[in-house]
């Protein structure tokens, strides 16, 4: 890694601090008439026809959590399912494209989910935001190589009942959700190394 990309990681990790503070982090999901969280509505069954399933699925019958049966689409439009994840721990990051403490976060996650995709797949939730403006920061911090889904309608921030970005959501191999909310960078790293082990 160079020392401009280095240098840059720093200015927007100080940004991403003195904009929190002026409410980056406060923004809510609160869409009129948006029902709460709900496992039925998001657990339905996936039609056919293909998903989008980072990394390899564990050998042998796998049981799907709830936590795990939603579907959606990425930002490319191809379509995903949650559920090809189950017996793996996951992480999701919910983020929006103008936060500047999701932008000081966006270099970590690049850096480190390409190593960890068969282990502990990362899948940024995009949200609060226009989708040229989603897949603007996707090029930008070079997070081509993670699954983004695209939430504009909020459907997995409000299954997880997130109310603020940026958010992570920590699931483990069974299914339970072990953390939800911030983690810094060496937090995050941290973490998902030690669900890999």
């Amino acid at each position: 890694m160079g020392k401009a990309r280095t240098t840059g990681r720093r200015a927007a990790a100080l940004l991403a601090v003195v904009l929190t503070g002026a409410g980056c982090g406060a923004e809510a999901v609160t869409p009129a008439g948006a029902p709460p969280a709900s496992n039925s509505a998001d657990s339905a069954a996936t039609p056919a026809g293909g998903t989008a399933s980072p990394g390899a699925a564990p050998t042998g019958p796998v049981t799907v959590p709830d936590t795990l049966r939603f579907t959606g689409k990425t930002l490319d439009g191809t379509a995903f399912d949650a559920a090809a994840l189950a017996g793996r721990p996951v992480v999701l990051w919910f983020w929006a494209p103008w936060c500047a403490a999701c932008a000081s976060q966006a270099w970590t996650v690049a850096e480190i989910a390409p190593g960890f995709r068969d282990t502990v797949p990362i899948i940024g939730v995009a949200g609060l935001g226009e989708h040229q403006a989603m897949a603007d920061f996707v090029t930008e911090f070079e997070l081509a190589p993670v699954t983004q889904l695209d939430d504009r309608a909020g459907a997995i921030w409000r299954r997880f009942e997130v109310t603020e970005q940026s958010t992570f959501v920590i699931i483990d191999r069974d299914g339970r959700v072990v953390h939800q909310g911030w983690l810094d960078g060496e937090d995050l790293t941290r973490r998902v190394t030690a669900l890999a082990a």
